[in-house]
């Protein structure tokens, strides 16, 4: 009889242990999965954008703006325009160079003033359609100088290109020499662009 409450008492206490155990534990997985499981930034409560890890606020946008219309513009005229002292923008500047949001720094030209004036879009599909024929075709019009922009498309054509030549005759030798011998090329479709409407790098505004 002794031992058989003995034993009853073991196994009430076992049962407490085991639920007083179980208060503990559940709590803390919890916590822990919720962590891992939470967004990386609170963009709810914050007004920033993520851009590949690394927050962007008000500040570095109106930075970048500003360096879209003018990228010589210098650190001490952005601080005077933002309302921000030239070490932090000195430093954003830097953190977006390195993020990559800030690729390079170019001069636009006139086309027409270094005698490109004439622009056509080539629409151009493939005679065959796999990875390798894909990687020597844009490997092959990256050589190309006259083509100064390239897309990858849906629908009937797989390529747009941005094309600038002197005139037609440099254009016809660009086609017939150049594009056209490229290897595995298809069918190729010529626009010619009559006058630019709107034409702008500014994707921050």
């Amino acid at each position: 009889l002794i031992i058989t409450k003995r034993e009853k008492y073991m196994e009430a206490f076992g049962k407490i242990g085991f639920m007083l155990a179980l208060a503990f534990i559940v709590p803390t997985i919890a916590l822990v999965l919720s962590r891992f499981l939470q967004p990386r930034f609170n963009t709810a409560s914050k007004e920033q954008t993520a851009i590949e890890n690394v927050l962007i606020d008000a500040n570095d946008l109106a930075i970048l703006k500003l360096l879209q219309q003018n990228a010589r513009i210098t650190v001490k005229e952005i601080s005077g325009i933002i309302h921000l002292s030239t070490t932090p923008v000195h430093e954003r500047i830097k953190r977006m160079e390195q993020a990559g949001i800030i690729k390079q720094y170019v001069t636009l030209l006139d086309y027409r003033k270094v005698k490109k004036g004439l622009m056509v879009i080539c629409y151009v599909s493939l005679k065959e359609h796999n990875k390798s024929a894909g990687v020597k075709f844009i490997k092959a019009v990256n050589e190309l100088n006259e083509v100064i922009e390239c897309y990858n498309i849906s629908g009937e054509f797989d390529f747009m290109l941005k094309v600038v030549c002197e005139d037609m005759d440099s254009y016809y030798h660009f086609h017939v020499n150049k594009l056209s011998q490229l290897e595995n090329m298809g069918n190729v479709q010529s626009v010619f662009v009559m006058g630019v409407i709107k034409e702008t790098i500014q994707v921050v505004w």
